[in-house]
């Protein structure tokens, strides 16, 4: 109301940089892959996979499976998951079956989903630390 109108198409000042929309890919129902599956976008997962798994950000629909293991930023599971799974935010939705290890910053289980293993936190690192190991490392 009492805000400086902005110029059309410009950002604010304090925007971090835009994350690229991008259409999310879909492998469907009754596709089966087998082997490492890896995108710098999203995916959609109604399929069974088999193999490693490398996406930003990971949905498993309540017919997907994935037989291995799972790399990404955010993962939302309703289908099923036997292996290891490592990512920042993790969400286990009622229909999820996970049978293996999730590594994570944010994990979120709702009542009525299956998880057997082991929830590993995972602590975010402090970058002057991490460049203290690295100068040791070289030295």
């Amino acid at each position: 109301m009492f805000s400086k109108p902005q110029t059309k198409g410009a950002a604010p000042a304090d925007a971090g940089p835009a994350r690229k929309l991008t259409v999310a890919s879909l492998v469907a129902e009754g596709v089966r892959i087998q082997g490492d599956f890896a995108t710098d976008g999203d995916l959609h997962l109604d399929g069974a996979v088999e193999g490693e798994l490398r996406v930003s950000q990971l949905t498993i629909g309540e017919t997907g499976v994935v037989t291995g293991t799972i790399l990404a930023d955010s993962i939302e599971i309703r289908g099923r998951v036997t292996g290891t799974i490592c990512a920042r935010q993790v969400r286990l939705w009622a229909t999820a079956h996970v049978d293996g290890d999730i590594s994570h910053t944010e994990l979120a289980i709702e009542a009525g989903a299956h998880f057997e293993g082991r929830s590993l936190a995972l602590t975010p690192t402090k970058p002057a630390a991490l460049e203290a190991l690295t100068v040791v490392a070289a030295e």
